[in-house]
């Protein structure tokens, strides 16, 4: 029976659904397989008068960012009328009854409480009530806002009295929210603040945690950054019409800047992620912001105030900047009123932006107590490796191996953010190949800093020292020294040199180059392991509710028998370094023994070599895709088989129907994928599509670190 946990809030604006949405994401992480519930939804407006409330922003945010399906709560309206005829026991037992399709399969349940609202004061009783029939123990979630501890202390103390009754259920811990938000006033937008002000140690200076009563599950820092709205959200919100649309869905707004004042008073205010304000006229503030932008600098866009526009030849001179991306917006309202406007917008976070969803949710899961909760709660830890899961225990695996990866493509910025991430979590040490000056010219341009031990390797200095060595690997080829040097002028030879020579334990490239770019000079170089006949690659395939992996999609076109099986074992070996028990489907377009051919032959074959060569490994085949991943199809097509209906790793014949099918998967699911990451070499490269995010190249990273490590054991 699923274990539950109401989480309820002291007050308004306590930030509840995002320390709900961390939970789940907490939990989810280290493998507990956790359910939602929200029970009463309180959504306002006229729309809210039937039995449900379809449009509770809670739900859709869990349904965007997880595999849950939780039910539609009651509707506020519905609960209200249960209550003023006194039926709080059916409203009990319909709140009962949904709980039970939430909580189905699941080890807990994250119940949402209801907010407290003056002009509703029957809600705190209600969450004591749903808290009570549900059998649940209380979480509080509190923003301390300016309260000392001692007046802390008696707000938390006060909030748990409301369900001290001794048939109602304990209040076992607190999360502290937004912990040093400041003050900000109603001309000052919230994402102007700065960080954490400095703050008493609560966990010490108040007696509720001090002396034991209350456990403090978490203390999460306010984040300005967090609070960032697209800059479509923002023209939404004020009503702006957009003169540019650029890159309006993608830019977000991390400062706004009203500017008045002459370029040379105004200049500093140009940095990623600004606003500028400006009345429309200010036709020197737009050739400025154009200027900046033009230089690289991703300004998050420049809106007009006062109903004017600059002149069309001034527009159309700017063309060039506003190319880059650059949201251009316009307004009626004069800057006074713009600022108040801006200054009011509300920080909740839209629906349909998963990824400001998703920072909340992590940011919020880093800072819980899980290890306690799951000991309080007596959660038996079985094995389950969901995606968040899978992500958690890779930075955790790359976190203990302590590699250092080099990453030719140093002036790349995604590429140096991504450096700066593996530094501030401590995921590998990386190595930027290049100039000095460049690099610290691209971070710049995207108001990055650069940490002083990240390291920079200057590849003029650099090269001399590979020269001799490359031609000594490639003398079997006849390499001479003057084409070694002219091969090692390309940054990624130079790098895929470092780790041949055991002076960097794996390198990532692809951002700016193509595959082959990237694979060649490691196949040179480097060169398979003894274990390996042939490199080849997986994709690890992030599904809702689980993690596949792939093999091969990305490097073989038609391997033969041998070199399949090679690669189902290869496969099966990263499956499991991973975390991913592996149960290996040989994929085909028949299965069993129900079709005949050469290519279904060949994985007749391979399977066979592979059983033979790994007998301790579960693999079967041929299977068709649809036998090896649904158990329902498995039980008709191969119901001897140990493999069929739960397959985590799918061998699939060739590349053609390798990468199709991924692809497929990838974008007809919206499967978020890691890889391709290559196997088989003596020491790990792995290579990067040319629209990687920032995240997918810290988390190749971070796969590169832990296959150093695991080269080291082979």
């Amino acid at each position: 029976m699923a274990k539950n946990l109401f989480i309820a809030p002291t007050g308004l604006e306590s930030g509840l659904t995002s320390v709900c949405l961390g939970l789940v994401r907490a939990l989810d992480r280290v493998g507990v397989r956790v359910a939602f519930y929200k029970p009463v939804g309180q959504t306002s407006g006229e729309q809210d008068t039937g039995e449900r409330d379809h449009t509770d922003s809670s739900i859709r945010f869990i349904k965007a960012r997880s595999h849950l399906e939780p039910p539609a709560p009651l509707s506020l309206h519905y609960a209200q009328r249960l209550l003023n005829k006194g039926k709080t026991e059916d409203l009990m037992e319909d709140i009962v009854a949904e709980y039970h399709v939430a909580a189905r399969e699941a080890d807990v349940v994250i119940i949402e409480g209801l907010v407290p609202d003056r002009s509703e004061a029957y809600t705190a009783r209600l969450n004591v009530e749903i808290a009570r029939n549900l059998g649940a123990d209380v979480i509080l979630v509190s923003a301390p806002q300016d309260r000392t501890p001692e007046e802390l202390d008696e707000w938390l103390e006060f909030s748990a009295r409301l369900f001290a009754d001794p048939e109602d259920p304990d209040v076992i811990g607190v999360v502290l929210n937004k912990v040093g938000e400041p003050e900000h006033s109603e001309f000052t937008p919230r994402i102007n603040t700065e960080g954490p002000r400095e703050l008493p140690d609560y966990s010490s200076e108040c007696r509720v945690f001090s002396d034991g009563r209350l456990r403090l599950l978490g203390s999460i820092p306010w984040q300005p950054e967090l609070l960032a709205p697209r800059v479509s959200d923002l023209a939404r919100a004020i009503d702006a019409t957009v003169l540019n649309e650029g890159q309006i869905e993608q830019r977000r707004v991390q400062k706004v800047s009203i500017s008045a004042r002459t370029i040379p008073n105004m200049v500093e205010t140009l940095k990623p992620g600004t606003l500028i304000v400006t009345p429309g006229d200010r036709e020197d503030i737009l050739v400025a912001t154009c200027l900046a932008a033009l230089n690289g600098v991703p300004l998050a866009g420049l809106l007009f105030t006062g109903d004017l526009r600059p002149d069309d030849r001034t527009l159309n001179t700017c063309r060039g900047a506003f190319a880059t991306g650059l949201p251009v917006l316009a307004t009626r309202a004069n800057s006074y009123e713009t600022a108040r406007r801006l200054a009011t917008i509300s920080s909740a976070v839209p629906v349909d932006d998963p990824d400001r969803i998703e920072n909340v949710m992590e940011a919020v899961a880093t800072q819980l107590d899980t290890e306690w909760l799951q000991t309080h709660l007596r959660i038996a830890r079985e094995r389950r490796l969901s995606p968040p899961a899978f992500r958690y225990q890779l930075s955790e695996k790359a976190r203990a191996a302590g590699k250092r990866i080099v990453l030719p493509e140093g002036n790349e910025p995604r590429t140096i953010q991504a450096a700066i991430i593996c530094h501030q979590r401590g995921l590998a040490t990386c190595a930027l190949i290049g100039d000095r000056e460049e690099i610290e010219s691209a971070a710049q341009s995207q108001g990055l800093t650069l940490p002083e031990a990240l390291e920079i390797i200057d590849p003029v200095k650099a090269r001399p020292d590979y020269v001799d060595p490359m031609v000594e690997l490639r003398k079997h080829k006849g390499l001479a020294r003057d084409m070694a040097e002219a091969m090692l002028e390309d940054n990624v030879v130079l790098g895929t040199m470092m780790v041949a020579m055991d002076d960097a334990d794996g390198l990532v490239s692809g951002a700016v180059h193509t595959t082959a770019n990237t694979v060649r000079p490691a196949l040179q170089l480097i060169k398979t392991h003894e274990h390996a006949s042939v490199v080849s690659s997986v994709f690890f395939m992030l599904l809702p509710d689980q993690v596949l992996v792939y093999g091969d999609c990305a490097i073989n076109p038609d391997p033969n028998a041998e070199e399949l099986a090679d690669i189902a074992i290869q496969s099966a070996e990263s499956a499991e370094a991973f975390g991913v028990t592996p149960v290996v489907a040989m994929i085909s377009y028949s299965t069993g023994d129900s079709g005949t051919g050469q290519d279904v032959d060949k994985v007749r074959e391979a399977t066979r070599i592979a059983q033979e060569r790994r007998p301790d490994l579960l693999i079967d085949g041929p299977l068709q895709y649809d036998a090896a991943a649904i158990e329902s199809v498995a039980k008709s097509k191969a119901p001897d088989s140990k493999v069929a209906g739960k397959a985590t790793v799918f061998i699939f014949p060739d590349l053609n129907t390798g990468n199709t099918t991924y692809k497929a998967v990838q974008r007809s699911a919206n499967v978020i994928s890691i890889g391709p990451m290559l196997q088989g070499l003596r020491k790990p490269v792995n290579d990067l599509s040319r629209g990687a995010l920032v995240e997918d190249i810290v988390f190749t990273i971070a796969l590169t670190a832990v296959q150093a490590q695991q080269s080291e054991n082979l």
